[in-house]
């Protein structure tokens, strides 16, 4: 710029909302999910339709009944459900965990107590080895009680982890019969109000007699009552939807657990007892030592080594302590499931709130209908 060329002048700004913030962006919409016959195969289609045959609305027992074996199916699928898994276990099987690794560290600290560690055991070698061998005895009867323990809680979580894959297919199973119900009355209750229920209507407009207005709103009472029918046994259709996200949750518990508790088994008690063998062997090394300078020269050298290994062992148990039952990051996906289900149970609900006052201010404009009709007819 030049030194004799004056800055431009800014340009004001009005505005009536200075402190505005801007509006959230509106959440994506989701596109319903709309049950048709797309989903079942040629046999299953063939199925539906003779079976829509076979409906008869007008069979108050039958309306009654219909579908109900389906749902009894999904009842005692949950009371199943309730009998077999046992939540508590995992928080048994984190106690004997805990348990495990105190039994580990009080071991250690027990060792550690004479002198500066397991290695300045030497002016009394003999009497001090034997109390390590006790010590290391105790502990290693509880932690083998421990992993017997470990190894029944897995085994009870592996048929968990099978019966829940029993279980899903099973829950698929039911609700592709109750899709079949669903569709197979639908098809039923649109022959019927397309096809009967507009020819009673025209029936009684022409004939004029009262018993032909009557028995096409009796027909209309029908196809109302198997609707809601129908709508019931869509609310159990999603709660069988539901069902299959929880239980993979729980069976991705189980799993989780299992894996933990296979490490630990054959990993972490492994280890432990190697560091514990190493350091008797090198205690009773030590004792055919025959000079004070060369026991004092291997004990400071076993010292540095084993204070490693002891170290590395130590920080790995504390870590493996310190973490939870579960991970965030699993939490935090479960967490989302059920968020993501909780919206998809809402979004159905209001579909049916909305079909329901629909069907409402139908059913006033048909009543309404039927009562000018049946004026004009007496008069």
């Amino acid at each position: 710029m030049n030194e004799n060329q004056k800055p431009e002048a800014a340009t004001p700004e009005l505005t009536l909302t200075p402190f505005a913030q801007d509006e959230p962006e509106a959440a994506p919409e989701v596109t319903p999910v709309v049950l048709d016959e797309s989903s079942l195969t040629a046999a299953e289609q063939k199925a539906v339709a003779d079976f829509a045959e076979k409906i008869d609305v007008t069979n108050t027992a039958m309306v009654l009944q219909y579908g109900a074996g389906a749902q009894q199916k999904m009842a005692d699928f949950s009371e199943s459900a309730l009998k077999n898994v046992r939540t508590k276990d995992l928080g048994e099987v984190g106690g004997m965990l805990s348990d495990l690794v105190a039994e580990i560290k009080g071991f250690s600290e027990e060792a550690a107590e004479e002198d500066k560690g397991f290695f300045g055991l030497f002016k009394k070698a003999g009497s001090k080895i034997a109390s390590l061998q006790a010590s290391y005895s105790k502990a290693e009867t509880n932690v083998d009680k421990i992993c017997a323990a470990l190894e029944t809680h897995q085994i009870q979580l592996l048929k968990d982890i099978a019966m829940l894959d029993g279980m899903y297919e099973k829950n698929l199973a039911n609700h592709k019969e109750l899709s079949m119900y669903i569709l197979a009355g639908r098809k039923k209750l649109a022959q019927v109000r397309g096809e009967l229920l507009p020819q009673m209507i025209e029936k009684a407009q022409k004939t004029g007699a009262p018993e032909d207005s009557q028995a096409a709103n009796d027909m209309a009472a029908m196809c109302n009552r198997f609707e809601k029918k129908l709508h019931d046994l869509d609310l159990t259709r999603v709660v069988s939807i539901q069902m299959a996200p929880q239980i993979r949750l729980v069976q991705n518990n189980d799993s989780l657990m299992a894996e933990k508790i296979q490490t630990t088994l054959t990993s972490t008690i492994p280890l432990w007892k190697s560091q514990m063998v190493l350091a008797l062997g090198l205690q009773h090394s030590q004792q055919a030592m025959e000079a004070q300078r060369q026991v004092s020269d291997m004990t400071n050298e076993l010292l540095r080594k084993n204070a490693e290994k002891l170290k590395m062992t130590t920080v790995e148990t504390a870590r493996e302590s310190e973490r939870g039952i579960v991970d965030i990051e699993t939490l935090t996906h479960v967490n989302q499931q059920l968020i993501s289900t909780l919206d998809e149970v809402m979004t159905v609900q209001a579909e049916g709130r909305q079909k329901r006052l629909a069907a409402e201010q139908e059913l006033g404009r048909i009543e309404g209908e039927l009562r000018q009709k049946l004026l004009e007819v007496r008069a």
